[in-house]
Parts: C-alpha cells; sequence; structure tokens
C-alpha cells in the first residue's frame, strides 16, 4: 500500500499502540501520551509564542513530539520540506512541534517512525529494547 499523508488522528493511534503507554487528560481536556508517566506527545493549548505571523492568532492545533537528541530536533526543523518547528519557549528543550492542519505534508510512514522514536526517547531502555526486539522478530 502506497503511503497515504499523515493526520491528527494517527498521531492518536499510533502513540496510543506503543506499550506502556497511557492517555491522560491536560489540564484543558488535551491530550498527553505517556510512557512510565514521561510524556512523549502532547497536544498543546493555545500559547502566545506559537501564533499565526499574519493575524497574531495563537494556534490551537500544535502538537509537542519528544526527540532524542538536539541533533534530532535541528534535522526536523531546519528541512524546509517539512512541517515541524520550534518556538524560544522550547530552546534547549528535546521536542518539535507540528500543527495538526500541517501534518499532511508527511506522510504516515514518516509521522509512525517520529511518534515512535518519540516513545524510545522516553522509555525506559528495559521497554526500549523489549520493544525493539518484539518489531524485529
Amino acid at each position: 500500500m502506497a503511503d497515504r499523508p499523515a493526520r491528527v488522528d494517527d498521531v492518536h493511534r499510533i502513540a496510543a499502540a506503543m506499550p506502556h503507554t497511557t492517555r491522560v487528560d491536560g489540564g484543558r481536556g488535551n491530550a498527553v501520551y505517556q510512557v512510565g508517566g514521561k510524556s512523549f506527545v502532547f497536544f498543546r493549548t493555545p500559547r502566545p509564542d506559537a501564533v499565526d505571523p499574519d493575524t497574531g492568532e495563537k494556534y490551537d492545533d500544535v502538537i509537542v513530539l519528544w526527540v532524542e537528541s538536539e541533533a534530532d530536533k535541528l534535522a526536523l526543523i531546519q528541512d524546509p520540506g517539512t512541517p515541524f518547528f520550534s518556538t524560544p519557549h522550547f530552546d534547549g528543550h528535546p521536542s518539535v512541534l507540528v500543527r495538526g492542519s500541517e501534518i499532511g505534508r508527511i506522510g504516515l510512514a514518516e509521522l509512525t517512525e517520529i511518534v515512535q522514536d518519540a516513545w524510545l526517547s522516553r522509555a525506559s531502555a528495559r521497554r526500549g529494547r523489549a520493544w525493539l526486539e518484539s518489531v524485529r522478530s
């Protein structure tokens, strides 16, 4: 089957399917996916650091995904072909942001890899090894 554009519901489905994942609701009912009590994907509430440059309106569809390293973050946000970005609020934080309305600029296969990598970056070493072994077999 050919890759298709990613959708917001794919983020939920992929994150929820990772082992030992729980979904909790943030203070405003926003979805937060955690492994071992550590967030790896969360749907951010509108904040003043992520706004439309033309209207000044706060984005209401920002998704935060953890990454393994600063190099991984830079690879995603510096590639003009991807919808990923960061804001000064996230300087030094191992995560990237993407608007739900822009997520279709990447394919489902790439999104799957990014969400799985987010999970791996936050899971314990033991859980990470066990999951990697299970997908290799």
